[in-house]
């Protein structure tokens, strides 16, 4: 155990958050463990009070402080500019990897896959969770999906290395990169080459639609599967209710400088202040936030507790089974359940038992980043809004080329429209005009661009974006569209 009490910051959240953080300390500190509690405000209070994120400075002092953050569910408000404050303090903290273990506790919790042991490394910073959004036209929203080589090296190593420090036998990977090519394609293909670095650990790689089929069927096929931001976000809520229940779960959000630990359900307001809540997700993460902080010993004792009160039948009312179930109980009770429990180990479980805990150590941003490839802009994709139908906008747009660019084809959603199209194509008020250069192989200038434009404007286009096309080392950094 870590010698002195470790510092550390609470926050108690909203709904039933306060009910299950006081019945979660009360459970740590009976089996002995060492906590400095600083405690902030955080959720529904905080954004009423006018700060989108649901967090106040002064609660960012604390956290800047301790580095270790322990949190209750809170409510975000429905509309408005209100900000996720999970993606927040996790982005503002550079908490890059989000562990989700996923565990059955057949037969005292119900499941299809008693033998359920899964854990979701998921990438925290990146991916569509930059939450970059932007109303285009009257009829297209855009969000941009940001996926970078260094995120990807971060996260893959990172589940490489739990995988060999918690005696896991495979990594598995889930992206969509036959349709995302270059974002999904880049996290395959991290993934293809930090896999070989790691020959005693099996890998593999599934397409993430028949990977989540194949999850839902046969759990026990997976050990530590490492995903992109927004599948892992759904999946671990999938894993941790076909394991049981979510509500079973916690979860560490780890990075360089700091973490943080909760519970994966929400606030359950219409649950709040009757005594019903099951507290052992947020528990669970208290148990990976023991661990983190060098308090093994006492994750220990708190887990093995736990698990005892579960096979004991003592169970909240979210899990309790008369077949199983010996005593329904309320949060208070459940927790004085555990707390009588402690020094005492399960017989049906197998008793939990925690090494010495070793932080895992991937490379920062700066030590990733690799020599700038030679660079040369070959065209420009035009982003237009317009109702016309392919045939009488494809002329018009097909008039602008220049001495040094010309339309190469003209896209709707993705689908070429012009100069061949498919009369059957339903289309939209966004189209995407593309000018490559007119010599093949030599780059253009800026200046081409910018004279495009000025013949775009002339025309009466409304342009209402452009993208540049690149190629780094000769390859192009740019996907086709579907038929050209």
């Amino acid at each position: 155990m870590a010698h002195g009490n470790t510092p550390i910051t609470v926050a108690h959240g909203d709904g039933i958050g306060p009910e299950i953080m006081d019945a979660s300390l009360q459970i740590l500190k009976a089996a002995g463990a060492k906590l400095d509690i600083e405690t902030i405000e955080i959720g529904e209070s905080v954004y009423k009070r006018g700060h989108s994120a649901g967090i106040e400075p002064s609660a960012w002092e604390s956290l800047y402080r301790t580095k270790v953050f322990y949190k209750a569910p809170i409510t975000t408000p429905q509309g408005g500019g209100f900000k996720s404050l999970n993606v927040t303090v996790r982005k503002s903290l550079g908490l890059f990897a989000n562990i989700r273990p996923c565990v059955s506790y057949h037969p005292f919790v119900a499941t299809k896959h008693p033998v359920m042991d899964v854990v979701i490394v998921r990438e925290n910073e990146e991916d569509l969770y930059a939450g970059i959004e932007h109303r285009q036209t009257d009829e297209v929203m855009q969000c941009l999906k940001l996926i970078s080589r260094p995120g990807c090296e971060k996260i893959v190593r990172y589940a490489f290395e739990y995988a060999k420090q918690n005696n896991r036998k495979k990594v598995t990977c889930f992206t969509k990169d036959n349709i995302m090519k270059l974002t999904d394609g880049i996290f395959h293909k991290v993934f293809d080459e930090i896999a070989v670095e790691y020959p005693d650990i099996v890998n593999e790689h599934w397409i993430v639609d028949i990977g989540a089929a194949k999850m839902a069927d046969t759990p026990e096929n997976f050990d530590v599967i490492v995903m992109p931001n927004l599948y892992g976000d759904i999946l671990s809520d999938v894993a941790a209710q076909i394991a049981g229940s979510v509500g079973l779960a916690g979860s560490s959000n780890i990075g360089e400088q700091g973490a943080m630990f909760e519970a994966i359900h929400g606030s359950a307001p219409r649950r709040a202040g009757q005594n019903l809540a099951n507290p052992s997700g947020l528990l669970l993460g208290g148990v990976m936030m023991l661990v983190h902080i060098g308090q093994g010993d006492v994750a220990e004792r708190v887990h093995n507790a736990w698990l005892k009160t579960l096979e004991d039948g003592v169970h909240t009312y979210d899990i309790y089974d008369e077949s199983v179930s010996r005593e329904k109980v309320g949060t208070k009770e459940f927790a004085q359940a555990v707390i009588a429990r402690v020094g005492q180990s399960p017989s049906k479980f197998k008793p939990v038992k925690y090494g010495v805990a070793h932080s895992i150590k991937v490379p920062t941003i700066a030590e990733l980043r690799k020599p700038a490839a030679k660079k040369d802009l070959m065209g420009v994709d035009l982003f237009l809004h317009d109702r016309r139908n392919p045939a009488e906008l494809g002329p018009v747009v097909d008039a602008l080329q220049n001495d040094h660019l010309q339309l190469v084809t003209l896209s709707n959603r993705g689908v070429m429209v012009y100069p061949r199209g498919n009369s059957q194509t339903s289309t939209i008020d966004q189209y995407i005009g593309r000018f490559m250069s007119k010599t093949a192989g030599t780059p253009i200038s800026h200046q081409d661009i910018i004279e495009l434009l000025q013949r775009a404007n002339h025309a009466k286009l409304d342009v209402i974006k452009t993208e540049n096309l690149c190629n780094f080392d000769g390859q192009p950094g740019y996907s086709l569209s579907q038929g050209q």
